[in-house]
């Protein structure tokens, strides 16, 4: 039986060939096809070949030839038979944009079911793709987000009156923002928390007893980030915001006051108007309809519902409000101004691009 002649290798191959082997990202053929090479470049016989690798001598035989022929790029996989499956972006992202089919009763696609979807349409794809997709056109349906658009004919002049007082108050002037935060339950859990530990959260029961509410009101100082507030209302009703709104001109005695508020029918009841009108110093300005989040006491009550109310236990509604008023002293101890850095034209340049929007899907 004759003996194949040792292969030559072409200038660099052997180098080239040896990292290959050694590898350990490359496929596992092209790793093997170099061994073949580099065996029968030492001269080692085709059937010798065969057995260290577990291929065939044949096999052995056509990768020599391929190597031959076309060097190391000829030891890379052949092109398949049949057409490769093309992944159509449009196809998907255009899918993604509209909703599900009625038939599928879900209210938003989740990779994995647009791909079966688009599968069974005709269209091959797999849900790793419709991920990498919507990672490439920045497309999210599983999340939401909420909106509203408002619809105040004063909009414009309420924002730059607001964010006027925010960015440029006036001399010698106080500016407050004043609101209040309804229905602050006092919840006591079933059982006492379970402490935080290694490798544990706290924990808390799911179920607990209602023991009454209360309603907060609080008057952000703007220049300072100091808390005027008080939690003994069980109602939010006329009277209550005007009791608290006397509190707050005490507090704040002989300035100019300007007080921000929201469209909430209680700041502006005739009960109200009738006694600005008898204190002059005192000035309201409102926010525009939805527009709520323009008022900065809106970032306390995040504050203390995070840090004190959500995760609290309470047996009554006066356990509920001691534990507000404290809250409140030890906040006012490091407390610090919010930074309002918005302009006016930012706000209405942004709320209008988002009206004139095209929100159809």
């Amino acid at each position: 039986m004759s003996v194949a002649a040792p292969l030559v290798l072409r200038p660099g191959d052997g180098a080239r060939l040896r990292v290959l082997t050694r590898s350990s990202t490359a496929p596992a053929g092209h790793v093997q096809r170099a061994r073949m090479v580099l065996l029968a470049a030492e001269g080692v016989s085709n059937a010798e070949i065969a057995r260290r690798v577990g291929m065939t001598r044949q096999t052995v035989i056509s990768w020599r030839a391929r190597y031959a022929s076309g060097g190391i790029d000829a030891l890379a996989d052949l092109p398949r038979s049949g057409r490769p499956p093309v992944i159509d972006e449009a196809t998907v992202v255009t899918a993604t944009l509209n909703p599900p089919p009625s038939g599928l009763a879900v209210t938003h696609w989740s990779a994995r079911l647009l791909a079966g979807h688009l599968t069974r349409g005709g269209i091959p794809v797999s849900f790793a793709e419709v991920a990498r997709i919507w990672r490439d056109w920045g497309l999210q349906p599983h999340r939401v987000e909420t909106f509203k658009f408002s619809t105040d004919p004063q909009l414009e002049a309420k924002i730059r009156d607001v964010v006027g007082l925010y960015l440029d108050p006036p001399a010698n002037a106080v500016v407050v923002c004043v609101d209040e935060k309804s229905q602050i339950q006092a919840l006591n859990r079933t059982a006492p928390l379970l402490p935080m530990r290694f490798d544990q959260v706290e924990r808390r029961t799911h179920d607990y007893q209602r023991h009454g509410t209360t309603t907060l009101f609080a008057a952000l100082e703007v220049a300072t980030g100091r808390i005027t507030a008080d939690a003994c209302y069980p109602r939010h009703r006329n009277d209550e915001f005007l009791t608290f709104l006397k509190q707050v001109a005490k507090a704040h005695p002989r300035v100019k006051l300007h007080v921000v508020v929201d469209n909430y029918a209680t700041h502006n009841h005739p009960n109200v108007k009738t006694w600005l009108a008898k204190h002059p110093r005192i000035t309201m300005h409102f926010t525009p309809t939805s527009c709520s989040w323009m008022n900065l006491v809106e970032v306390f009550f995040g504050i203390i519902t995070r840090q004190a109310i959500r995760r609290g236990t309470f047996t009554s509604v006066p356990d509920l409000i001691g534990v507000i008023r404290a809250f409140i002293d030890a906040y006012n101890e490091r407390c610090q101004p919010f930074v309002w850095t918005k302009t006016a034209d930012q706000i209405l340049t942004k709320a209008n691009r988002q009206k004139n929007s095209d929100t159809g899907h």
